[in-house]
Order: C-alpha cells, then structure tokens, then sequence
C-alpha cells in the first residue's frame, strides 16, 4: 500500500527514551584539496577544521535529545580520553551516559577525512568490546523504570553481544524494544517491538527478491517468523516499507531532494521511530515521521541531529503540516521559530460563526499582509456574552476545524476572554488586523503591537455579507 500519513510534531518535553548499544566517537578532518601526493597517487589534504561528534549508538541518543526528549544511554566504552571526549560531547547536549569502562580496551573510533563535503577515507579503530555482559545486564535491568521505549542499537561492536535478555527484559516490562540489527543472524532479536534493517542488511537475510510482491511477502513473513509488532526496511532512494499489523505493507516515499552523507541516518530514524512511539503514535505515524526526519538528516554532512523546529518547517514547505489548530503555548514556540527564519506575522480574531464568503476573502487579504496568518477564535462563552445567548450556531471546535482548512490561514487558537489583548500582548504579531469600521486605537491588543514596532491595520469587509444576515436569510427561507 502506497499511500500518504498526516505527520504531526509531539511535544517531546516529557518524553523518555532508554538507549543501549555500541557507542562510538566519530571525528571527521576537513580540508582542502588540490593536487596528488608526489610520494604516491593519492590526494594532499590540507586540514581547516577537525571536529568530534558522538556516533553509533551515541548518535541515536543525541537524535532524541535533539527533539527535546530525555534519553540515557548504557554502553561499554574504553577507559581512554576519547570516552570522556564522547561523555563530555554527550553531556553537554542533553544526554546522560552511562557507561562501563573497559580497561585496555579502546572507545570505538571513526576517523573521516573530507574534502568538499566528499568523504576521502575513513579510518577505524576498534576492538570488541566483550566480557561486559553480565554487568551490563545488570545495568540494563536497573534502567527501565519511568522509560517509555527502548533502542538497542547494535553495530555487531560487542556491547549487545548477549541482546536476547536485554529484549525479553523490555518486553516483560511492557516497554516498546526497537533494534537497529547487524549481521545475517536475526534470530537473535526475536520478540523485539520492530526492527529497523536497511534493505541490504535485511536482503542478506531473506535473500534477494524478483520483484515489489516478493518483497513484500519477504517482509511480512519475517515479521511472523521473528515474532515481531513491525518491520521497517529503509530503502535509500526509495524511501522505507513498513510491515505491521498482522502483514500490512506501507511505502514512504523518500523525502530528500539532496543528498550530502547518508553517514547516521539509521540513527535517526530508530531514534525518531523510538520518540514517536513512545509519545503515543501508532505504528505507521512513528514511521512517517522518522521518514521526514531522515530527509533531512541526509542533507547533512557526517552524523547529524534534527530539531522539532525543522521538522515542523519541513512540513510547513510541504504544505503538510506545521500549521492547524494550536494551543497559546505551542503557538509562541512556533511564533519564535518563524521569526528565525524572517517570516513576517499577521493575526486577526473574530467568532467566526458559520464561515461565509465574507469571512473568506478578508481572510486571504489578511494573508497578503505578510508570511505567517494566525487566528484568534472566541470560545463559545465569550460568544455568547457579545452576540447573546442563541449565539454561536456553531460550537468552537467546528468553527476552528473549518478554519483550519482555509489554505490563507496557518494556526487557530481559542480565547476565553472578552477580547485577546492579552493573548495578542503574549504573541506579538508584526501586524494586527481587523475587519470593519474600527479605528487603530480602538483594536484589542493594538497598543502593545504598535509599541513593539508592529503595525495595525483595518480592512474593509464585504458589504452585504455577515452572519447575521446569513441567520436572517435561513429564517426567512
């Protein structure tokens, strides 16, 4: 089934996600080239910046915190400076480590080497890290109150080396358990939540397939055979195939239009998947989001982190989302992010009741006064005191609903008070507008626009055209 999933933004804030696997410290080398070694046929870099970021299982906990989310990670590192480099990295964005440290064993380490955002080569250091098991079964097991989903991220490093506890753990608790699996041995992740295979990693299991209809079959029966709630196969350009709910199939169009570095983008989608689950979306919204936010990671170089801010920007361009009905608080937050991104605020509020074109085209007129249309409708009691009590026709939520769908309006908030100076005081639009034969001065929240260097403006409605005049027609009829 191809089909498109309305993709919504969670508040992440309460948000609280377990993560265990092999932690990494990528370092990437940038630098200029522009002739060949005469020692050998290689290229001359000459370094310009040097840069450390967390990687592996690291970089799936700094995805979620990178939403705003609380995440710990357990991992088994070295006891070398490039633990504490990474520990130092982690903590400074959010992430609470902890860690076993294993003695004369090194952190894992990636070292890149780029050119023009081309990476050259990359240089590995590493050893397994085994003999942690029963420790960090340990770890893992006093981990798991107040969390709610879990990430095994394996890189076949040797942290999860012993995951099939760590998986029954989860589960028993009743915690969604996600993997990010390695290797052709999948028998080993039976009864995780999902698993969350790239297509060649999930072809080396199942073997290659003839066509769309025999991938699909390959899916779901090794949903079945493995026990597993979802399968998401990651597909490159191809986007991502979910199988869920008893062999259900969903296609995600990829969403990049550019692609710099695909370095980490597993990462993010576990993570993302693991943050939507865990604040309560179904099976197929967590997948289209962790889809969205995959779009974007790609465009970055070396291991990367998307926001909720662009995550909701994202969808706004796409026409999808990133607009609709809004309470006072996620208003503000996205106020302040158009903002930052230059886009001019407009706001109007009114009671809207029983849309008509009237309502419409000052509207639209409204939109054209800048980039961003907000929308403040009296609640039905604040109605009732300035039309009387046969007023609205319509409840609150349905005139909302109906704005909502206007392609010139972007958010819709309710007030409860007589007017919404205070609400407008709060939010601040670059300009304030009102439909009638007002005059500035007499605009609710006028002043304290105009103090702030906005503007208030008054547009002239359509003659003729009023709910009133609609009631009145309906009853003469």
């Amino acid at each position: 089934m191809n089909r498109s999933v309305a993709v919504t933004i969670p508040d992440f804030s309460s948000l609280r996600i377990l993560v265990a696997g092999d932690a990494m410290l990528d370092e990437y080398w940038f630098g200029d080239t522009g002739r060949i070694s005469p020692e050998a046929p290689v290229p001359v870099v000459t370094t310009r910046a040097i840069e450390q970021r967390p990687g592996g299982a690291a970089n799936v906990a700094q995805n979620v915190a990178a939403l705003g989310g609380q995440v710990r990670l357990l991992a088994v590192v070295g006891d070398d400076s490039r633990a504490r480099a990474l520990t130092e990295l982690l903590s400074g964005n959010g992430v609470a480590c902890d860690f076993i440290e294993a003695s004369g064993t090194p952190t894992i380490h990636k070292l890149r080497v780029l050119s023009r955002n081309q990476q050259l080569i990359r240089l590995d250091s590493e050893d397994r890290l085994t003999g942690h098991e029963d420790e960090f079964e340990a770890l893992f097991s006093n981990s798991l109150d107040d969390v709610d989903a879990i990430v095994l991220s394996d890189y076949g490093k040797g942290t999860l080396g012993r995951i099939e506890p760590l998986i029954a753990l989860g589960r028993d608790r009743g915690i969604p358990v996600l993997v990010d699996p390695k290797g052709i041995d999948f028998e080993r992740y039976r009864g995780a939540s999902a698993l969350t295979p790239n297509q060649t990693e999930f072809e080396a299991v199942v073997g290659p397939w003839p066509d769309e209809a025999a991938f699909r079959f390959r899916g779901a029966d090794l949903g079945v055979q493995l026990e597993l709630d979802a399968l998401l196969v990651t597909r490159g350009e191809r986007g991502m195939t979910l199988f869920w709910d008893s062999g259900q199939a969903l296609d995600l169009a990829a969403q990049a239009r550019e692609v710099f570095d695909v370095t980490g983008a597993g990462d993010t989608v576990i993570g993302l998947m693991a943050a939507g689950l865990g604040s309560g979306m179904a099976w197929d919204d967590a997948a289209a989001l962790a889809n969205l936010g995959a779009g974007l990671v790609v465009r970055k170089v070396g291991v990367a982190t998307v926001s909720p801010s662009e995550l909701r920007l994202a969808l706004h361009r796409r026409g999808a989302g990133g607009r609709g009905l809004v309470g006072a608080d996620e208003l503000e937050t996205l106020v302040e992010e158009a903002r930052g991104r230059d886009e001019l605020i407009v706001m109007t509020n009114g009671c809207f009741d029983i849309l008509h074109v009237g309502h419409v085209s000052y509207l639209e007129e409204a939109k054209g006064l800048g980039d961003r249309l907000i929308v403040a409708v009296n609640d039905d009691a604040s109605v009732r005191a300035l039309k009387g009590p046969s007023r609205p026709i319509m409840p609150l939520d349905d005139r909302m609903a109906v704005l909502a769908g206007l392609a010139a309006v972007d958010w819709v908030v309710p007030f409860s008070e007589d007017t919404p100076a205070a609400l407008i005081a709060r939010l601040l639009p670059d300009v304030l507008v009102k439909g009638g034969d007002y005059q500035a001065g007499e605009i609710a929240g006028g002043k304290a626009v105009i103090e702030n260097g906005g503007e208030v403006r008054v547009l002239s409605l359509k003659a003729g055209r009023s709910t009133s005049a609609l009631i009145d027609a309906i009853k003469n009829a």
